[in-house]
């Protein structure tokens, strides 16, 4: 269950007011638990289940989780948390060609980053393949299931269109005796790789193609990350995922809507199962819900394997990347994930999210929690002629203008300061309040002064603004509401300050749906999605930093005041010299174009 604070209104959906209603009919109130998962004969042996109902998160451990991901964790994690239930982490694990270690101990560490703890309730598929053969043998023997020795063409074309009925395998016939036998010797490693399949014998006329006698077992000689060589014959997903399911005592098996059309051959399964009492009653229902579709971004595995093989990322961990781990490691919060997930509801209909939405809520959620430091990003020399140049003192500023709690913080001053460069200006725009010679300014926290003029180098570059100090105006002073100017700027004394390196991350696409055809675009027309990369989606600068970010800890997270909000680097910082990112702007900078 997440351990993090739930916004205090719930928005309600359909798959709330389906548990709402299971919870008031009691469904799910017969169910028994023995503590870990099992068959039904072990359930019913266990006393009543003590969760009120069971969701689970079984994500394949093949790749790195990603936005999408984000959604469907908090969703079923938020559900039993706010039922009095409990949700399961279970590693999908049936497919031994694409899964490693490193992806398991990845999605460990993200979901536990999203605010979810699943207490003792850490399981593996794998550890379920003794019962799931044992299921596919008695499918064999109730005369559910039989060996197919068809070619893989074969099959497909047999299986039939949308439109057209199937035809019955050769081979749909054998006997329960012979699949048994050659099924036994499929699992003995007897035969190659795709000599035989097992399937489950339902009907080839079904207007749902996913019924047409489905594929439940294959052959595969190859060795698991975590049962090793013990097996050459593995489940199919859709052979597989109900039966954990059941074991594990799922009440809401909640998947995204692709796999609506599997759910009849899900029910199929599951009462089969039950009706040779290898399963117990209450079966696990399945409930579909949108999918995360959002701008600006890839969330299919193959192309977000495509960038990082490729080298157009940094790498899985890349901030620009929409996966857990790289949103992480740019500064966004397992808050403003929330906080979006709530925003976005859940509903039975695609649609697209603007980015913006997921931006904002970011935003949001560091506005609330991120401590004011100040950065100049583009320094340019400001020197106050009037004083002295061993001159220091303290002006105060406070970590946060609405947490007066949080109190205030010294920032030293001295002769030299750093400014922004786009703060000063020889001629000013109508509308520009800032410096120019003849303007008073505010340095924010400190004195007005009065710009007097700069000096250029050879080639006419601005090297340094030169400005005098008025004493008697410092803010929190007396003399401070003597002076009225409209211009306010931040600074940093050059003396104190420390040079840095800031990353300035932007979204990885320049347009909202990479790699979509655009208005206008022949229509045989393929376009590549690499070739909507956005040019500028970081920038690494040399910086002047508040001399108090110098002891930021890695994933310390700041707003530097007038640039946005920041995180130290989790990998790139060291003590003492934190490397900063940006995690979003103040401002949605998007929303009227780039």
């Amino acid at each position: 269950m997440a351990h993090s604070e739930s916004p205090e209104v719930k928005t309600s959906n359909f798959l709330r007011h389906i548990v709402e209603a299971d919870l008031a009919a009691g469904t799910h109130a017969s169910r028994h638990w023995c503590g870990k998962p099992g068959s039904g004969p072990q359930q019913q042996a266990g006393a009543p289940d003590p969760a009120k109902i069971r969701t689970r998160f079984p994500p394949e451990p093949n790749g790195y989780l990603h936005f999408g991901h984000a959604k469907s964790i908090l969703l079923n994690f938020g559900l039993a948390r706010d039922y009095g239930g409990a949700c399961h982490l279970r590693f999908d694990d049936t497919n031994p060609e694409k899964e490693e270690l490193e992806y398991v101990e990845a999605i460990i560490d993200a979901v536990h980053w999203l605010g979810c703890d699943w207490g003792d309730n850490l399981y593996h598929a794998s550890d379920y393949f003794d019962f799931m053969y044992q299921a596919a043998e008695y499918l064999i023997q109730a005369g559910h299931a039989y060996v197919d020795s068809q070619s893989a063409s074969d099959m497909r074309t047999n299986r039939g269109t949308l439109t057209a009925a199937g035809k019955d395998s050769p081979y749909r016939n054998r006997s329960a005796a012979e699949s048994l036998d050659l099924f036994h010797r499929m699992k003995a490693g007897e035969f190659p790789d795709g000599s035989h399949v097992l399937r489950a014998r339902i009907d080839m006329a079904s207007p749902n193609i996913n019924l047409r006698d489905p594929a439940i077992y294959r052959i595969r000689h190859a060795t698991h990350h975590r049962t090793g060589d013990r097996f050459c014959v593995y489940p199919m997903y859709t052979f597989a995922h109900p039966i954990e399911d059941a074991l594990e005592n799922i009440t809401h098996s909640i998947c995204t809507l692709e796999f609506e059309d599997q759910r009849p051959f899900y029910d199929w399964l599951l009462e089969r199962l039950a009706e040779g009492s290898l399963l117990a009653r209450p079966l696990p229902r399945q409930y579909e819900f949108s999918r995360l579709n959002l701008t600006y971004v890839v969330l299919s595995k193959r192309k977000l394997i495509q960038l990082v093989e490729e080298k157009h990322v940094a790498g899985w961990d890349d901030p620009r990347m929409p996966t857990l781990v790289g949103a992480r490691r740019r500064g966004f919060t397992p808050e403003g994930f929330q906080m979006f997930a709530e925003r976005i509801g859940v509903t039975k209909s695609d649609s697209m999210i603007d980015m913006s939405v997921l931006e904002e809520c970011q935003r949001e959620h560091l506005n609330d929690i991120a401590p004011r430091r100040i950065a100049v990003l583009d320094p340019l020399k400001l020197i106050l002629t009037n004083v002295a140049p061993d001159h220091e003192e303290l002006c105060e500023a406070p970590n946060h203008p609405q947490k007066s709690e949080w109190g205030k913080r010294s920032v030293p001053f001295s002769r030299e300061l750093w400014i922004e460069r786009e703060d000063f200006t020889e001629t000013p725009p109508k509308g520009y309040f800032r410096l120019f010679p003849g303007n008073r300014v505010r340095l924010r926290y400190g004195f007005v002064i009065e710009c007097t003029g700069c000096e250029k180098d050879a080639a006419g570059n601005v090297t340094a603004v030169l400005a005098e100090l008025l004493p008697d105006s410092k803010s929190g002073t007396p003399g401070a509401d003597t002076y009225k100017v409209k211009g306010n700027i931040h600074w940093l004394s050059a003396r104190h300050a420390y040079p840095s390196e800031v990353r300035l991350y932007d979204r990885l696409f320049a347009v909202p749906a990479p790699g979509a055809r655009r208005e206008g675009d022949p229509e045989d027309l393929e376009r590549d999605f690499l070739d909507d990369l956005n040019p500028d989606s970081m920038q690494t600068i040399a910086v002047q930093l508040e001399p108090a970010l110098k002891d930021a800890l890695p994933e310390d997270r700041f707003q530097f005041e007038r640039h946005g909000y920041f995180v130290a680097d989790r990998v790139a910082s060291r003590h003492g010299a934190p490397v900063f990112n940006r995690a979003v702007t103040l401002k949605d900078s998007w929303s009227k174009g780039k």
